[in-house]
C-alpha cells in the first residue's frame, strides 16, 4: 500500500479538525472583527440617509468573506452554506418566512387589543432600519447558526446544539434594554428554534438570515416597535400598544410577547419536523452514524 495512503494527519491537523478548535476561533474572529468593525463605522459614516445602509451592507459582506475564509482555511471546507446560486431563491423565502410571521403576530396582538395603529408616518428612519436588518441577521446567523450550532452538532448532535444555541442566544438578549428572564426565554424559543430549524431544513445559512432580517425590519421599520429592547424606531406606521406585558412585550417590544413566541415558536417546531422526516437529525460524535 502506497506510503501516502497510510499516513496520518498530523497532531496540528487532528486538533483542527476536532469541532471545538475552529468553533472557538471562527466565533472570535468573527465576532471581535464585526464589533471592531462596527465601532470604525460608526464614528465614519453618517448614522442616517442611504450611506447607513451601505455601511451596514458593507459590514455584512466584509463579516460573510471573513467567514468563508474561515471555513476555507481553518476547515478546508467549501462554500456550501452561502452559494450564490440559492441566493435568489433561498434568501427571499426566508424574508417572506420573516415578514409574514412577524405580521401575523402582530395581528393576533391587534386583534386581542394589544397594538393599534395611529396613522401612517411615511417612509421613517427607513435606511437605518435596513442597516440593522442586514447586519443583523447576517453577523448573529453566522454566529450562532453558521459557527455554533454546526460544530456544536458535530460534537454533541442535533438536539442537543439546537438546545444549547437557542439557549445561548436568549441569554445574549439578557443584556438588552428593558430584558428580562422572560424576554431572554422568549427569544430563545422563538428565535432560537425557528431559525436554528430553518439552517438545519436547508444547511445552508440564506434562509435564516432572511427569516431573520426581515423579522427585525418588519417589526423595527413597519410597525414601530422597538427591536429586542431598542429605541422606538420612526416607521411607517406610528403604533400604539396597551396592556399586560405578556401580550404587548412591555419595553422590549413584541418579541416579549406571549403571542410572538407561540407563533414563531409553532413555525420552528413545524420546520423541524420537516428536517426530521427528511432524515436531517444527526446523532453525537460518539455514536456510529
Amino acid at each position: 500500500m502506497d506510503e501516502a495512503q497510510t499516513s496520518k494527519p498530523g497532531t496540528l491537523r487532528r486538533i483542527f479538525d476536532f469541532p471545538a478548535t475552529p468553533m472557538v476561533i471562527e466565533f472570535l474572529a468573527v465576532g471581535l472583527f464585526a464589533s471592531l468593525a462596527s465601532a470604525l463605522l460608526v464614528k465614519v459614516l453618517p448614522r442616517e440617509g442611504f450611506v447607513d445602509f451601505l455601511g451596514g451592507l458593507a459590514l455584512a459582506v466584509l463579516v460573510t468573506a471573513l467567514y468563508l475564509a474561515c471555513r476555507r482555511w481553518i476547515e478546508r471546507r467549501p462554500n456550501d452554506e452561502l452559494p450564490l446560486p440559492r441566493l435568489a431563491r433561498e434568501l427571499p423565502l426566508g424574508l417572506l418566512i420573516g415578514a409574514g410571521l412577524f405580521t401575523l403576530m402582530t395581528g393576533i396582538v391587534a386583534v386581542l387589543g394589544g397594538i393599534s395603529i395611529e396613522r401612517v408616518n411615511g417612509v421613517g428612519a427607513l435606511w437605518p432600519m435596513l442597516a440593522m436588518a442586514v447586519t443583523s441577521g447576517t453577523v448573529e446567523e453566522i454566529l450562532f447558526r453558521g459557527i455554533l450550532l454546526r460544530h456544536i452538532e458535530a460534537m454533541l448532535g442535533t438536539w442537543a446544539a439546537l438546545f444549547v444555541t437557542s439557549a445561548l442566544f436568549g441569554l445574549a438578549h439578557l443584556a438588552n434594554p428593558d430584558s428580562s428572564l422572560f424576554a431572554a426565554f422568549a427569544i430563545a424559543m422563538e428565535a432560537g428554534i425557528l431559525l436554528g430549524a430553518a439552517y438545519l431544513w436547508t444547511r445552508r445559512l440564506w434562509v435564516p438570515m432572511g427569516i431573520h432580517a426581515a423579522w427585525n425590519f418588519t417589526q423595527g421599520w413597519v410597525f414601530s416597535v422597538p427591536v429586542s429592547g431598542g429605541e422606538v424606531p420612526t416607521g411607517l406606521f406610528v403604533t400604539t400598544r396597551s396592556g399586560p406585558d405578556w401580550l404587548t412585550g412591555g419595553g422590549f417590544g413584541l418579541e416579549a410577547s406571549v403571542i410572538a413566541m407561540a407563533v414563531a415558536t409553532g413555525a420552528g417546531l413545524l420546520l423541524l419536523v420537516r428536517v426530521v422526516r427528511q432524515g436531517g437529525i444527526r446523532p453525537p460524535m460518539w455514536v456510529k452514524r
